[in-house]
């Protein structure tokens, strides 16, 4: 899901680029005024895990790659401004030193990565768990639709930005400028990887992690150990 450069016009790059400046103004604020100092490894942390598992990456026709991400279990454990700053982190590492993703395109990546996923994950999550435990199975089960509903649109917006390139930038021939793929080509090749891979695995990531950090460190999610006669219960 990497925006590699070339792929991007300039006029497309650096505004999205300008974008997530004051973006990351606010999330540094945010994090400051609420993240306790014993939270600040585990920030650490997860932008380390992003990193890790963004680094497997599966091809996908058209010029871009699926793989999980990382960041909506980082939204749910210490919420989305401090996600947006961890999963930012990661992919700067990225471009910059592995050529996982263009530095042109930091700006969009990080948009749609540690913005458009995070944030999207975390109020589907909040939505389903409700008042359930979040280690209960519908606190489980809210997590796997969030990580999945997350990353999914996250890719689908990956998709919108390589067809509108098709579509706005050619030359007089009508030779496409940047991305050589139309529209519903790069949507279609997208989501059907996502929606199918990358989407459920992104799922399962999100609900085996908070399924660990819930009953290893429950004080992070400010839930108590759940009996399994409680979970079971939950369901109801």
């Amino acid at each position: 899901m990497h925006i590699p450069d070339g792929y991007l016009a300039p006029q497309t790059a650096i505004p999205l680029l300008a974008v997530m400046v004051p973006a990351w103004s606010v999330a540094v604020k945010k994090v400051q005024q609420t993240m306790k100092k014993k939270e600040v490894p585990v920030l650490a942390v997860g932008a380390a895990f992003s990193f890790t598992i963004m680094m497997f990456n599966l091809p996908v026709p058209g010029g871009s790659s699926a793989h999980a991400v990382g960041a909506v279990l980082l939204a749910i454990l210490l919420g989305p401004w401090a996600a947006c700053l961890g999963v930012s982190t990661a992919l700067i590492i990225q471009a910059m030193v592995f050529s996982d993703g263009g530095i042109l395109a930091i700006g969009a990546n990080c948009l749609n990565i540690a913005v458009i996923m995070p944030f999207v994950g975390y109020y589907i999550y909040r939505l389903i768990k409700g008042k359930a435990s979040a280690v209960s199975g519908r606190g489980i089960a809210a997590a796997f639709i969030a990580g999945y509903f997350g990353l999914c649109l996250a890719a689908l917006s990956t998709a919108l930005m390589f067809g509108s390139q098709y579509e706005w930038f050619k030359a007089a021939d009508g030779t496409p400028l940047y991305f050589p793929l139309s529209l519903k080509v790069a949507v279609s090749a997208m989501m059907a990887e996502h929606l199918l891979l990358a989407g459920p695995v992104e799922g399962i990531v999100t609900a085996l992690g908070l399924t660990f950090v819930g009953r290893t460190y429950p004080e992070l999610i400010g839930d108590e150990p759940v009996a399994l006669d409680q979970e079971v219960n939950s369901y109801v």
